[in-house]
């Protein structure tokens, strides 16, 4: 019950850390007006063979005038260190994960951040075998979980076929 007492709190200034806040790349403030989020936009071939890596592209879109900001932890811009995505198989099962958990410092460094300029993407690939239990012959749907990490704003979920 003691360790309770601890890890409940750390937990908590963890999720806080990269709040769902935005930061303006230009001026440093903050907004919290959903429409002037970075929305994030995920894409993956609708049927993958075994034996060909698991690729979901990880956009990343600003359709605003102004350079926002988002904090990379929970996303595919920094090596994987956390389940940021929900999987799960056509019966409703989640997929396990199996990659690394980091534990982080608070609040997060200035590099922590990265920049997106007005009216533009960046994109980052990930291979989803590399910490996902994924078996063949199954269909996934693939969601972002951790918009109240980074700021991003989800816009959409993706399927594929795992075959043989």
């Amino acid at each position: 019950m003691l360790k309770l007492k601890f890890i409940l709190p750390a937990v908590l200034i963890v999720l806080a850390g990269c709040s769902q806040k935005l930061h303006n790349s230009t001026s440093g403030t903050s907004s919290k007006n959903p429409n002037d989020s970075l929305n994030v936009v995920l894409r993956i071939k609708n049927v993958i063979k075994s034996g060909e890596k698991v690729n979901l592209k990880f956009i990343v879109r600003n359709d605003q005038v102004k350079g926002k900001s988002f904090c990379k932890w929970h996303t595919p811009f920094e090596p994987l260190m956390s389940k940021y995505l929900d999987i799960t198989d056509e019966t409703g099962a989640e997929v396990a994960y199996r990659g690394p958990m980091a534990k982080r410092i608070m609040p997060p460094p200035a590099d922590s951040y990265l920049v997106v300029n007005p009216k533009d993407t960046i994109s980052s690939d990930v291979d989803l075998l590399k910490a996902y239990q994924l078996e063949t012959g199954k269909k996934y749907k693939i969601s972002y979980n951790s918009s109240g990490i980074s700021g991003l704003k989800s816009t959409n979920t993706v399927l594929f076929q795992f075959i043989k």
